[in-house]
């Protein structure tokens, strides 16, 4: 079995999606939501890096994000899984105890890993731009992209402000 490689040494949009541990429903509640974009914004910011769009789900998340500079990837990653876990478990620890039941405290917040898909084209930013954005109606949860207000889709329908700056990669 080969050991899958995650290449970033071109500037390219990234295409990330990363998933809670064993794909338990951990984002359900709209306050781990919150944690997680906005540890996203600081991201951003922290790394002068740019988000096209994303969508937060129950058990996973997608965002497409494009770096100055490459080799950015990795570090990106790392700090938001890290941080938006660590900040997580805290406001979970502090009040949500019920909620905290289901989740083995030595287990990890995320799955290890993460995947990246590499785009190249202004046609295949917007394919997962659509894809994405219609992942919470393929679940049930909405009966269109816009209802998700855990996702850009309202900032590209309405230019609706969605609490991460939007900004089109070229």
């Amino acid at each position: 079995m080969t050991k899958r490689r995650i290449i970033d040494d071109n500037l390219y949009a990234h295409f990330i999606t990363f998933s809670c541990h064993k794909r338990r429903r951990l984002l359900d509640h709209d306050h781990t939501k919150r944690i997680v974009l906005g540890v996203l914004n600081k991201q951003l910011e922290r790394q002068t890096a740019r988000c096209a769009g994303f969508v937060v789900m129950p058990d996973h998340v997608h965002a497409i994000v494009w770096f100055p500079e490459t080799r950015q990837l990795s570090r990106f990653m790392h700090g938001w899984k890290r941080i938006s876990s660590y900040n997580i478990r805290r406001w979970l620890e502090d009040g949500k105890a019920r909620y905290l039941e289901a989740i083995n405290p030595s287990d990890p917040f995320w799955q290890p890993k993460y995947y990246s898909f590499e785009i190249y084209s202004r046609v295949k930013i917007e394919e997962k731009l659509t894809c994405m954005h219609q992942n919470p109606v393929r679940a049930g949860l909405v009966e269109r992209p816009v209802d998700w207000k855990w996702s850009s889709a309202r900032w590209y329908d309405r230019q609706q402000t969605v609490g991460v700056p939007i900004e089109w990669v070229d």
